[in-house]
């Protein structure tokens, strides 16, 4: 990243503890859709990741070129910047799949159908990222931040309201699909600033890779969590009613990590940022979640 000093050693077994222990925690949740949260094969997976990320942290605090400096949570826009980047991309990463099945698999879309289907996603992350551009300097990263979740906790609960057997392409899809996507896209440029906000020029770098990690795991540990949710819904049965139930839950779960996320900007940003401490995140932090919603068709 840009905070690394020249001639500093790379933090290899910073970098090989928090691939293996994040890897293992996805692994112990998505196993608990098969084998359940007390079987063996989901507590050692989960033991496991906690033995690693723990000796991570270890490791980071002896280090003299950490992979990820501990302090850099201890700022507040940073520490919820990287929370409600976990949140969002949760529910994200979530509603890209199982609209994506509801559509397939309720619907009776093909897989073309489904992926020009998720062309109105695309629109509201973009429409919504554009105004966002010019509203941030207006209310500031906590007013935009929560009022960009909370349209997409609402979007999602009009995915679950309307995921029935009898849903259609206009009431089922393209109505949630435009409202959750604007409030996505409003988020991005503002979680990015947040991100950098009071963070050393040389650390910036730092910064951004902990927010795009923050993502990664997020979407990840949220589409297991909610894929466990749906299977505990469904209990095996593979009927359109049925399925469309756990995609139901599953919706509803996500909404609830949405309106999480917004509650968490409005508590813990401070009320009075308008005017940004560093760049508008318009550059990689921000095209690379709009790409989220391309790389999902």
């Amino acid at each position: 990243g840009g905070g690394r000093r020249a001639g500093a050693r790379l933090d290899v077994a910073g970098a090989l503890l928090v691939t293996a222990g994040t890897t293992l925690l996805v692994l112990g949740l998505v196993r608990t859709s098969d084998h359940g949260w007390g079987s063996a094969p989901t507590l050692v997976s989960l033991g496991a990741a906690v033995i690693l990320l723990a000796a991570f942290v270890a490791v980071e605090l002896r280090t003299a070129s950490p992979l990820l400096r501990p302090g850099l949570l201890r700022g507040r826009p940073v520490l919820t910047a990287n929370l409600f980047c976990l949140l969002l991309a949760s529910a994200q990463f979530g509603a890209f799949y199982f609209v994506s099945l509801y559509m397939q698999l309720v619907l009776g879309f093909g897989p073309t159908a489904a992926g020009f289907a998720f062309l109105p996603f695309c629109v509201g992350v973009v429409a919504g990222s554009i105004l966002a551009t010019r509203a941030v300097a207006v209310l500031g990263l906590r007013r935009l931040m929560t009022v960009g979740a909370t349209l997409a906790a609402l979007g999602m609960a009009w995915f679950a309201a309307t995921a029935t057997v009898d849903g259609g392409f206009l009431v089922s899809i393209l109505g949630p699909s435009l409202l959750c996507s604007f409030g996505i896209g409003l988020c991005f440029v503002p979680l990015g600033t947040a991100a950098t906000t009071d963070v050393a020029p040389g650390e910036t770098g730092m910064a951004s890779g902990l927010l795009n990690s923050s993502r990664q795991v997020g979407g990840s540990l949220g589409l297991a969590v909610l894929v466990t949710v749906a299977a505990q819904v469904t209990g095996g049965a593979t009927g359109p009613a049925e399925v469309s139930s756990g995609y139901e839950a599953a919706f509803w779960a996500a909404a609830g990590l949405l309106a999480l996320a917004a509650l968490a900007a409005y508590v813990l940003l401070p009320a009075e940022r308008k005017a940004l401490d560093g760049p508008v995140a318009d550059g990689p932090v921000a095209a690379e979640h709009e790409g989220d919603a391309s790389a999902a068709r």
